[in-house]
């Protein structure tokens, strides 16, 4: 009982009571008392609401823009506030599309059609790859990319672009830089200090130095960011180009003048003038293709995982990428060993045919195809091998058999032998 129906009377008589009985309306102030004041405010709408439950459907018919109650019953809509008060804003905001959305919830799916209408949403598909749910951004993002489309990174064109160019361009500027100090000096051998230091450079550089320069990151969060498959092939490159590389710059520094298998070469007229584009950029281009292996994992992981066969044997193909490279590193430190000691111990009477030399001709390049070999491998058991990379080890062993190498050291140790009966004897056999 309010206290104007109780007391009503005493207060001069002219304060009418409340109405009685059950109140109808919404129990708000302004229906109960709402008489009171002056007779100007209406009563607010009697019954049970259907609206949203929102100020603006309670009260929206006391304020003078006249704004229309939302629309009565449940939400199909996304529930974004645009849904829900959209039409109170002057009448043009349209709701978003009711129902499920089956898109890959990007903002653009979600909010494309308000954008003056001509922002068609994204082409609807799964979002799932071949790899399962990776979460990597191809495998979430990915079917926001044309379908017909191919990015520069999964074609030829793209691995010309990111990984061979890259590669070539290095090792053309170092074969530059090599062919000055060798025609500085007038010994060729210049070039033979940079084949294996410079493919070791060219795999830091596509696995740490790109990003430290390009992307501005630490060399430790650079490195980290590796995998142990990419480490571990790092790390065998480098073990394969430092003792290689310090192999040829002892006996060169032991030599004190220009390798032997040269010496024809540099007599030739017009050698050095023609030697740049017939001796040390053809190497750079030989390099390049050589390099693959342990440039195109860092350069364009993508692809070649994308590339990479699945298999389910992984540990028994990283078992044998680490057999060949550890026999053809142990081959290769052996062969080199055993022919110091025979060099010493035999004053270089005869050919040595001890140890690892009575094995093949060549232990030591024997050894470097096997570790080449190993690379592929390794990729393989890791899942990010691309086809393209076993073209490495082939060039490899094509350049060490047919173009340098063996080639180089067949012709030239024939021409010395010619005045040793027994080792032109031994070497014919």
């Amino acid at each position: 009982m309010a206290e104007q129906d109780i007391y009503g009377g005493k207060l001069a008589g002219h304060s009418p009571s409340l109405p009685k009985g059950v109140f109808t309306g919404s129990g708000a102030e302004q229906d109960r008392y709402g008489d009171k004041f002056s007779g100007h405010s209406p009563s607010l709408p009697k019954g049970a609401f259907t609206g949203s439950g929102a100020e603006q459907d309670v009260h929206g018919s006391k304020f003078a823009d006249h704004a229309p109650s939302l629309p009565k019953g449940a939400f199909t809509g996304s529930g974004a506030e645009q849904d829900v008060y959209g039409n109170k804003f002057g009448g043009h905001s349209p709701s978003f599309p009711r129902g499920s959305f089956t898109g890959s919830g990007a903002e653009q799916d979600i909010y494309g059609n308000k954008f003056g209408g001509h922002s068609p949403s994204l082409p609807r598909s799964s979002g799932t790859s071949r790899y399962g749910s990776s979460g990597a951004e191809q495998d979430v993002y990915g079917s926001h990319f044309h379908p017909g489309y191919q990015g520069l990174g999964t074609s030829a064109l793209g691995l010309l672009h990111s990984t061979v160019l890259p590669s070539f361009s290095l090792h053309a500027g170092l074969s530059a830089v090599a062919y000055g100090v060798s025609r500085y000096t007038d010994r060729v051998e210049g070039k033979d200090w940079l084949w294996a230091s410079g493919l070791t450079l060219n795999a830091w550089w596509s696995a740490v130095g790109s990003r430290v320069i390009n992307d501005g990151v630490s060399f430790a969060d650079a490195w980290s960011g590796l995998h142990y498959s990419q480490k571990l092939l790092l790390a065998g490159v480098s073990a394969w180009g430092v003792r290689l590389t310090s192999r040829v710059v002892s006996r060169s520094v032991k030599r004190g003048k220009d390798d032997p298998r040269y010496e024809a070469k540099t007599k030739e007229p017009g050698f050095w003038n023609k030697a740049l584009f017939t001796t040390f950029l053809p190497e750079a281009v030989a390099q390049t293709i050589i390099a693959l292996p342990f440039t195109v994992p860092f350069r364009a992981i993508g692809e070649s995982i994308q590339a990479s066969p699945v298999t389910s044997n992984g540990q028994l193909f990283h078992a044998l990428a680490i057999f060949l490279f550890s026999t053809g590193f142990a081959l290769e430190t052996l062969a080199d060993a055993q022919l110091e000691i025979f060099k010493k111990d035999n004053t270089e009477e005869g050919v040595n045919r001890e140890g690892v030399w009575s094995i093949v001709r060549h232990p030591n390049y024997l050894g470097d195809a096997l570790i080449h070999l190993s690379f592929p491998f390794l990729l393989i058991g890791s899942g990010i091998f691309h086809p393209i990379t076993a073209l490495g080890p082939i060039a490899n062993y094509i350049f060490l058999r047919y173009l340098g190498g063996d080639k180089e050291n067949e012709e030239s140790q024939a021409q010395r032998y010619k005045h040793d009966a027994v080792k032109a004897e031994q070497f014919e056999e």
